[in-house]
C-alpha cells in the first residue's frame, strides 16, 4: 500500500525507497500542492502527477532521467535551425501563458495532467521566485517554451510545448546555456522519453539523483527573477563547447 499524507504536516514524505515498482514510482496519495509541501518533495526526489479528478499522488521514479546542462546535445538539424536564428528566448516575462500552453490537450483525446490547481500551485511557485519559464517567440508570437522549478542548483523540469518546429528544442538550449553558465549540477527530467534522450538525457539510480539533489539543493539558488532584460537567440554550440 502507498502512504496516504497527513495534510497538516507538509514537511513528512516516506522514504522513496518504499515506492512501488509498479506502477514505478508510485510513493503516496493525498496531501496538498501549498508551496511548502513541493519544496520539500523536490528536495526528496518526489513530484507530483495526477489526472482530474484523482487524489494528488506523489511519485519517485528508479531510475530517474536526468540531463546534465553541460553535456546537452545538440543535433545537425538543430544546429541548422539555431543558425536561422528564427527565435527569440526570454525567461520569466510570461510564466502564466507557457505553463497554460504547457496545459492544453496534445491528442485527440483531450487529457492533460496539468490541472487547474496544478496550474494555481505552480503559479504561486512563480510569484514567489521558485518556478520559472522560458519562452520562445517567432515575430510577436509565442511558439514554444517550457517552466520548471529551481531548488538550489538543481532544476526541475516540468514540461514543455511547441507550436513551431524545435521550438521546444530551443527552449532548452537556452536554459541549458544559463544553468551551465550558473554551475548547475543537473535537470531532473523525471520520466523518460525518446526526445529527451536523443538530447542528451541519461538514466540514474533514484539512489545516486537523492545524493545529488541533497549536494545541490543545499547551494544559493541565482535569485528569483530570471529576467535579465535580454532577448536572446542561443548559440548553436553546446553549454561545453561555449564554455571552452
Amino acid at each position: 500500500m502507498i502512504t496516504r499524507l497527513d495534510p497538516r504536516n507538509r514537511t513528512d514524505f516516506p522514504d522513496v525507497r518504499l515506492a512501488l515498482h509498479e506502477p514505478n514510482g508510485l510513493l503516496a496519495c493525498g496531501g496538498d500542492l501549498t508551496v511548502e509541501r513541493l519544496v520539500n518533495a523536490y528536495r526528496r526526489g518526489i513530484f507530483p502527477w495526477f489526472n482530474e479528478g484523482d487524489p494528488i499522488l506523489w511519485w519517485s521514479p528508479d531510475p530517474r532521467t536526468v540531463l546534465f546542462p553541460q553535456r546537452l546535445h545538440i543535433s545537425r538539424s538543430l544546429r541548422k535551425r539555431l543558425r536561422q536564428r528564427l527565435f527569440r528566448v526570454t525567461m520569466d516575462r510570461e510564466f502564466g501563458r507557457v505553463i497554460r500552453a504547457c496545459a492544453a490537450p496534445r491528442d485527440t483525446q483531450g487529457g492533460t495532467w496539468i490541472v487547474p490547481r496544478m496550474i494555481r500551485a505552480y503559479e504561486e511557485l512563480h510569484r514567489q521566485g521558485i518556478a520559472h519559464s522560458v519562452e520562445v517567440r517567432h515575430g510577436q508570437d509565442l511558439v514554444g517554451g517550457l517552466y520548471g522549478v529551481c531548488i538550489g542548483r538543481a532544476f526541475f523540469g516540468e514540461s514543455m510545448f511547441s507550436h513551431s518546429p524545435d521550438a521546444s528544442k530551443v527552449a532548452l538550449v537556452q536554459l541549458c546555456h544559463r544553468l551551465a553558465h550558473w554551475g548547475f549540477g543537473l535537470i531532473d527530467c523525471q520520466m523518460k522519453t525518446d526526445h529527451l534522450m536523443r538530447l542528451g538525457a541519461v538514466e540514474i539510480p533514484r539512489e545516486e539523483l537523492v545524493r545529488r539533489l541533497d549536494r545541490l539543493c543545499r547551494q544559493p539558488d541565482p535569485g528569483p527573477n530570471w529576467d535579465d532584460g535580454c532577448e536572446h537567440t542561443p548559440l548553436e554550440q553546446t553549454p561545453a563547447d561555449a564554455a571552452g
